[in-house]
């Protein structure tokens, strides 16, 4: 997540060069061609870039708005995600005790946090798991395809121990299973939010619609002069390609991008939280913003 910080100009160039680089070759070409072809190339009245680049505009917005809804339903989940591990843990702290069972439990959770934010990332969520889970745990979670999953049935079947023993009382059971439920289901919205592909075409239909802006605005603005028509034209297209950048980037909210909600950072916030709520006093440190993000 890019935090309040200036943004480096070469991170923000970097993710337009391609666009500007063709746009500067259209500038100069249909210069050349409209001083070539003068007689022959029509007017072009500039009210026709002025109402391409208005529906353009629009529709940029509402891919702004639908990319951003799916960022903030992202950090939202994971903000419940947040809450209901502190209060797993206060739980088991309140209902079973601060025993082994407790403790177990308690590191199941961190690691199930670290482990789905790096499967909704697409890297290894088995990835430093040992720190937190024993041989035998890790045995059974490599076996499944969704190891977050799986580590909530671990939780679970310590649950189901708990409830059958003279420890842990019927109330107490439902209150547990609720919050499990509650994980679960934040954990499907992730996957969901992850898995959805956002329309291809509506992507490519607007950024063919940019250049087309592009190649008629210089067609309009052959009469000026290039010194001043070429600045103009990439200054008024990098806006748009900016925003186009930016929505397309929101719109996938876990792919390890500086814009993307911050997993590692949450998930390491919740060790903090969990690890001290155990009455432990060396924890990790939060994670370090990396520049202008953090991820």
């Amino acid at each position: 997540m890019i935090i309040g910080k200036k943004v480096p100009f070469s991170y923000v160039f970097k993710k337009i060069q391609t666009d500007l680089l063709f746009i500067l070759a259209v500038g100069l070409v249909f210069n050349y061609l409209s001083d070539v072809f003068d007689a022959v190339i029509p007017e072009m009245p500039i009210s026709v870039p002025t109402f391409l680049g208005t529906g353009i505009s629009v529709l940029l917005s509402f891919k702004m708005s639908q990319s951003y809804d799916r960022w903030w339903e992202a950090r939202k989940v994971w903000g419940a995600i947040v809450n209901d591990s502190r209060s797993l843990v206060l739980q088991l702290q309140t209902f079973v005790g601060g025993g082994t069972a407790t403790r177990r439990m308690a590191y199941r959770q961190i690691a199930w946090c670290h482990a789905l934010g790096q499967s909704l990332r697409g890297t290894d969520p088995m990835a430093r798991l040992e720190r937190y889970l024993d041989r035998e745990e890790l045995e059974v979670i490599a076996k499944h395809a969704n190891k977050p999953l799986a580590i909530v049935q671990l939780n679970a079947a310590e649950l189901r121990e708990l409830k059958n023993g003279p420890g842990l009382d019927v109330f107490a059971q439902v209150q547990l299973d609720n919050t499990l439920v509650r994980l679960v289901d934040a954990m499907g919205k992730a996957e969901r939010i992850n898995s959805t592909v956002f329309p291809v075409t509506y992507r490519l239909f607007l950024h063919y619609a940019i250049y087309l802006f592009v190649i008629v605005l210089s067609v309009a603005l052959r009469n000026v002069q290039p010194l001043f028509e070429i600045p103009l034209l990439l200054l008024i297209s990098s806006v748009f390609f900016l925003l186009e950048k930016t929505a397309y980037h929101l719109q996938d909210p876990f792919r390890g991008r500086p814009s993307d909600v911050p997993v590692t950072a949450i998930a390491t916030t919740i060790e903090i939280n969990i690890r001290q709520l155990l009455g432990e006093q060396e924890v990790p440190r939060p994670l370090q913003s990396e520049g202008f993000y953090v991820l």
